[in-house]
């Protein structure tokens, strides 16, 4: 028995060491950084680094203040109780890699200085310096063959043109995303941003990374894109005038709040954001942006840049080698980014690429050991030309946007993903198999993209494009027949086809940009599930092909597919889903649950020089033969119209002067929609005068009233009535509750009321919606970070908080007087079967007959607690085992988690080598993500440093000698 408990006291001591640390994350209702620190010091907390997304702020442990040990001994939750807190958040850790080689320092030369540590220095940026003449003096400027036409064909991306038209980046920031860059580095200095810049990991101001080897990723890529030219240094970076900064978040844990923290830092400062990282490319994860940093992508797009939107960049995956695809990357298939591919020195595909129909363009990088790789500086002070992987593609890409910012400052968000994709050049890739033409003559790839970025095009594009129309969006959800679910059995084949009208009656999309297909299927090897799309103009895109790693058995649940490869289609027709599986294994099965199309798009061309469809006269729509039915959502309402000949129409006394506008029924002035004696569809009131004006539909701002377009309310940006929003203005929230009831729903507001929860998994609008209760009945959600079901109070059968009756926001408050209920105040519902006017008594019967059940219940309690101790005990031993051996393996045991574990390099023999694991090593962590859209069960190994200072290494010697004492004790006795 005392062996027992030794084996207790040590399995506690290996929870110490293991715990991943989680991220407490205090949301106020409203910024108050004052108050946040009051609120932090009563818990014995302390905050840390500035407030993120308005009103967030990091809290962590205060082990220095008098009393902190005793005041964290409160209950973090009771933090939730005050007015002034939204939310208590715990974070927990996600698994994040960095997506490029592991390989041996390449460090090219000695330079003057040395610098090691963390030492801050001021830097100053000058803003016009002059360009140097081409080719530069730096000395391996002649190695950096993606830009000097040294690429197999005499290939390279072009970016010569574009500095020999004297562009280089000036004024544009860039931000890197990364385990940090080496500010002082004489290749950086004269570029470096402080106001681009910011150490997450360690709550400052300065992103220098720890010098221990392990941390060179962030400076490279920095490198990549802002390089000093003419400097006698290194080499060139693409953008050499741009502004260059840094973000250090990558060299500890990494969760949802510090990539919130990292895409939200300064976004009226910075351009663009560059990351060369994600979740796993092991061939076997689903994994994406929480809902923080979702936010944080949302806001970008709407406010970022002056309302003009952040662009950001992202390395697609290095997962090639394990059959993986970036289709199951929640970074590269959000619409917000730009997924940037890799090519190889012959124009080849580099092993390590993923395919995904989301890549939008390419730029050149590393391949087999026998080609160069990119050149760019490296800690602390050197310069290598060993960088690789997707992570040397991402920069590259950045480089060249900065450059289109430089010659067009106006450019939006959407504006850049056009200009990028239309000059992309496919022509040194076409060797590769693989390649299609679109509905509209474009090539694509899901290996490439729309081809290899070309910085003069894309500069010579960016000063002539026209700021595109607005983007629209319109739902498409399939509905099943019975059986529904699907069930799906060994190797199968379904199709499943939508006709779409392009929501002509409400935001209509009559031009394509992006596609999401948000599908739910359950199956027994994810990994053989295989989705294609095909589109009304013939365009095939295989949204998901086979990962034969992937044996999940939980398949995906609303997982967003993203496809650009329709870019500029018009998307009236028949839509096509195809789901097969390549199993051979007959006794695998599943279910197939439902799936929804999102089209993002615009009712006008992009450019007024662009292809305009023909009208279109949809026929009521109609149910498919095939079985399957798209069902369009309420802005899709679809309309029949016919020609009429223009003729001399008269009216009383006026006559029409022919030549009418073709809204117009007869008119006073020719094809004057301002000038109609009436109108063929809707009449509008002019914005700015009085007036009318025949409109085929209503404009943004607007909405239809029988024959009539009525103004929305000031709040409202689209609306369906008067004070029924669709969407807001800039990032405000819409209040999106109809179904229970809610008086605010339809509102715009700049935070969630109570009780509602922010959604932003649309571009088009972010939506305050029901706080979804997993619980079962008699039991609510106490919080949707922690998870914990709490009891509802005795007077409801269901509820959404504590107290008993319902409101229709889902927290529980005293029930409504019956006067109310018979004026059906929609502001308040019964939640229980035993409905309650006066509150809830103790000498009621109620009361008496719950007490009695609670009595009769309290020996069948204690047994039951009896027999869970029992399991506890053995639970320990069993988790003290599992947990030595698996979880806390030393650190010569371990993989190194930083990178993804691709093929080494050595930069002068080529041989295959395996960098050394010295220092500190960088923590990245998984997290379960929400609504299971991530992977539920996919736990690695984690590694966490050990801290053993100050009271800890007191408590764990105590402990030592506690556990040698009894040992000793057994084995005198067991000698006795």
């Amino acid at each position: 028995m005392i062996q027992f408990y030794v084996q207790i006291l040590k399995t506690i001591r290996v929870f110490k060491k293991c715990e991943e640390p989680s991220h407490n994350i205090l949301k106020l209702v409203k910024r108050d950084d004052r108050k946040a620190r009051e609120i932090a010091q009563e818990h014995g907390m302390v905050v840390k680094g500035e407030p993120f997304l308005d009103s967030h702020y990091f809290l962590s442990e205060d082990k220095t203040g008098v009393g902190a040990q005793r005041r964290r001994k409160r209950s973090l939750e009771s933090i939730q109780d005050r007015p002034e807190v939204a939310e208590l958040i715990v974070d927990r850790p996600r698994r994040r890699v960095k997506r490029d080689y592991i390989e041996q320092p390449s460090i090219i030369g000695p330079l003057e200085e040395t610098q090691s540590g963390r030492k801050r220095r001021q830097t100053t940026f000058f803003e016009r310096r002059p360009v140097p003449k081409l080719p530069f003096p730096d000395p391996l400027y002649q190695d950096q063959w993606y830009l000097i036409g040294r690429a197999v064909g005499g290939f390279d991306m072009n970016v010569r043109e574009a500095w020999l038209m004297g562009y280089a980046g000036r004024n544009v920031s860039i931000s890197i995303l990364d385990d940090g860059i080496q500010r002082d580095h004489p290749d950086l200095v004269q570029n470096y941003d402080p106001y681009a810049s910011t150490d997450i990991n360690d709550h400052d101001a300065d992103p220098t990374p720890q010098n221990n080897g392990d941390n060179k990723h962030g400076t490279r890529c920095a490198g990549e894109v802002a390089a000093i030219a003419g400097n006698d240094v290194c080499g060139v970076g693409v953008a050499f005038l741009s502004k260059i900064g840094g973000v250090r978040m990558l060299d500890g844990p990494v969760s949802d709040s510090v990539e919130a923290a990292s895409l939200n830092l300064n976004q009226q400062h910075i351009d663009i954001y560059s990351a060369s990282w994600g979740p796993e490319d092991d061939g076997k994860t689903f994994d994406g942006p929480g809902n923080l940093a979702q936010e944080a992508f949302y806001r970008g797009i709407k406010q970022g840049r002056g309302g003009k939107g952040n662009i950001f960049v992202w390395a697609s995956g290095n997962g090639g080698s394990r059959q993986d695809s970036c289709s199951a990357d929640g970074y590269t298939t959000s619409i917000y980014t730009l997924s940037i591919s890799s090519a190889t020195f012959d124009n080849h595909k580099p092993w390590y690429l993923e395919e995904c129909p989301s890549s939008i363009a390419t730029t050149y990088s590393s391949a087999n050991i026998n080609q160069p790789a990119i050149v760019t500086v490296d800690v602390p002070i050197g310069c290598t030309k060993m960088h690789t992987g997707t992570s040397a593609s991402a920069p590259l890409a950045a480089g060249i946007i900065a450059l289109a910012l430089e010659a067009n400052p106006s450019l939006t968000w959407r504006d850049m993903q056009h200009i990028v994709l239309r000059t992309a050049n496919p022509n040194p890739l076409l060797n590769n198999p693989g390649w299609a033409i679109n509905g509209v003559g474009r090539r694509i790839s899901n290996k490439f993209g729309y081809g290899l970025m070309d910085a003069g095009a894309l500069v010579k594009l960016a000063r002539v494009w026209q700021t595109v129309p607005e983007q629209h969006m319109c739902t498409y959800e399939y509905i099943l027949d019975a059986p529904r679910p699907r069930p799906i059995t060994g190797r199968f084949a379904m199709n499943f086809s939508l006709e779409v009208t392009g929501c002509l009656q409400g935001l209509p999309v009559l031009y394509i940009e992006h596609i999401q297909v948000i599908t739910t299927i359950r199956f027994g090897k994810r990994g053989d599930l295989k989705l294609t799309l095909f589109s009304p103009m013939g365009t095939r895109s295989v949204l998901l092909p086979p990962r034969p790693q992937d044996y999940n058995q939980n398949g995906f649940h609303k997982w967003p597919f993203l496809t650009v490869q329709m870019w500029g289609e018009d998307p009236r027709g028949i839509w096509t889903l195809l789901v097969e599986s390549i199993s051979t294994n007959m006794n695998i099965g599943g279910i197939f649950s439902d799936w929804t199309m999102l089209l993002y798009g615009t009712e006008e061309p992009a450019q007024p020089s662009d292809q305009r469809y023909g009208p279109y006269v949809p026929q009521q729509f109609h149910r498919p033969s095939s079985g399957g039915i798209g069902q369009p959502s309420q802005n899709e309402t679809t309309i029949t119209t016919t020609a009429q000949e223009e003729t001399a129409i008269t009216f009383g006394d006026l006559r029409s002067v022919g030549d009418c506008h073709p809204e117009c029924l007869g008119c006073s002035e020719s094809k004057s929609q301002t000038a109609c004696f009436s109108c063929r569809h809707f009449t509008q009131s002019l914005r700015n005068r009085a007036g009318f004006k025949c409109v085929s539909h209503c404009d943004t701002g607007f909405y239809a009233d029988g024959d009539k377009c009525k103004r929305c309310s000031s709040d409202c940006e689209t609306c369906s009535s008067g004070e029924l929003c669709d969407t807001c203005h800039g990032a405000k929230l819409l209040i999106d509750v109809k179904h229970y009831g809610h008086l605010d729903h339809g509102r715009c507001v700049d935070s969630c009321p109570s009780g509602l929860v922010a959604v932003y998994k649309s571009t088009i609008q972010a939506k305050c919606v029901l706080k979804i209760n997993t619980c079962a009945a008699g039991y609510f959600q106490s919080d949707q970070a922690t998870g914990v079901c709490l009891d509802c109070d005795k007077a409801c059968s269901l509820c959404h908080g504590p107290g008993y009756g319902n409101s229709s926001i889902g927290y529980c408050r005293p029930c409504c007087s019956t006067d109310q209920l018979q004026q059906h105040d929609t502001s308040c519902e019964d939640c229980s079967h035993i409905y309650l006017t006066t509150p809830y008594s103790p000498f009621s019967s109620t009361f008496a007959s719950t007490n009695l059940l609670t009595i009769n219940s309290i020996f069948m309690s204690f047994l039951f607690v009896f027999v869970l101790v029992l399991i506890a005990t053995l639970g320990c031993w069993l988790c003290y085992k599992l947990i030595y051996f698996c979880c806390c393996k030393q650190k010569d045991g371990r993989a190194d988690l930083e990178y993804t574990p691709l093929t080494t390099i050595d930069n002068k023999t080529y041989q295959k080598t395996k960098q050394p694991s010295t220092g500190h090593q960088n923590q990245a962590f998984e997290l379960l993500g929400e609504d299971s859209e991530s992977d539920i069960d996919v736990l690695e190994e984690v590694e966490v440093e050990e801290e053993g200072k100050g009271k800890e290494e007191e408590g764990i010697r105590l402990e030592e000698n506690i556990i040698d004492l009894i040992e000793k004790a057994s084995t005198s006795k067991e000698a006795v």
